[in-house]
């Protein structure tokens, strides 16, 4: 037995959407890959406020049309979604130290990682949005998910690169590989044959990665609206952001020691959610509320524990021999 999935948007309104995303990606990407180099942080700071703004914007104009609880809905999803985003950076930031790639080649490699999660995650979002509408039962497939990805989260290693050794030998099977990197070309001709260069390993395990976290952060969203608007909206304004949210925390992200408990509770909650939803009815805003608790708590206390320590103060030498005691005659 379905459920009939509703949405806020017009027609209109999905293509507005969508010229919107086209026209920014066209401003971001496309015109900053054009030469190799490393993106300051002046500059990834600079596109993560725009990348902000445009989704407050988008919220915004949620609320406007369609009142107060769509615009939570959105801000949930997005703040949901900007979380999980956040722990892929992790991995992609060592799949770039696993493959080599310098910085200067990165936003190469994100350029076209993004674009296909894009694509991916907008076909993920369809799926499930059309079985959930045909098959209600689905949503508890979803919470059983979500707490399974939570005990994950917090029992996996730090230093894991998930499938990177399939992936490359699958890729050694079909194509051909060189180990050199010649700037920031995904292919190069070596002896008079077309390989390809680590960029491409990197920008498969990077796309396969992170379809691997869709498939909880996807769910997830669905534990907070069933619109399929704003699951989408919500999830691609996340996913834009990535790249300048990668350069801007790339130096700091060994800093965010308590962040996958934070997560891993973020995800264990909207999984109860989903799996309690016909029984217990939580607010939309209170589902916000204690997102932003989880993350806030784990932020907070993975900064207390990245803060340099104060060195303990050097004792006197009148101190170092006998706790304060005077010295002796003729000492």
């Amino acid at each position: 037995m379905g459920t009939h999935l509703s949405t806020v948007a017009t027609p209109l309104g999905w293509a507005a959407f969508v010229a919107l995303i086209v026209a920014l990606l066209a401003l971001d990407l496309g015109v900053s890959s054009r030469r190799a180099r490393e993106v300051s942080p002046r500059r990834a700071l600079l596109w993560t406020a725009i990348w902000v703004l445009v989704s407050a914007g988008v919220g915004g104009s949620i609320a406007a049309i369609n009142g107060s609880r769509p615009a939570l809905e959105f801000a949930s999803g997005y703040v949901l979604e900007k979380a999980l985003a956040i722990d892929n950076l992790f991995v992609i930031a060592l799949l770039f130290r696993h493959f080599g790639i310098p910085a200067r080649h990165q936003h190469r490699v994100l350029y076209w990682g993004i674009l296909g999660a894009l694509v991916m995650r907008g076909a993920l979002i369809f799926l499930g949005a059309t079985l959930i509408a045909r098959f209600s039962w689905v949503l508890y497939v979803f919470g059983g998910v979500l707490i399974v990805a939570a005990v994950h989260l917090v029992v996996q290693s730090d230093e894991a690169v998930p499938a990177e050794g399939l992936i490359v030998r699958t890729a050694r099977k079909i194509i051909p590989l060189t180990r050199r990197l010649r700037s920031s070309a995904f292919w190069v001709v070596e002896r008079k044959k077309l390989k390809a260069t680590p960029l491409v390993l990197a920008l498969v395990t990077i796309e396969v990665s992170d379809a691997i976290f869709a498939l909880d952060s996807i769910p997830a969203v669905f534990a907070v609206t069933r619109d399929p608007f704003i699951v989408f909206s919500s999830n691609i304004c996340a996913v834009l952001g990535m790249r300048s949210l990668y350069f801007l925390l790339s130096h700091m992200i060994e800093r965010f020691k308590y962040l996958k408990y934070g997560l891993a509770g973020v995800l264990a909650f909207v999984g109860l959610r989903l799996l309690l939803g016909h029984f217990v009815d939580i607010p939309i805003a209170l589902s916000l509320g204690i997102i932003a608790l989880l993350l806030g708590t784990a932020l907070g206390l993975s900064w207390l524990e990245s803060r340099p320590r104060k060195p303990a103060p050097a004792r006197s030498p009148a101190r170092r021999r006998g706790h304060g005691e005077p010295r002796r005659a003729g000492s």
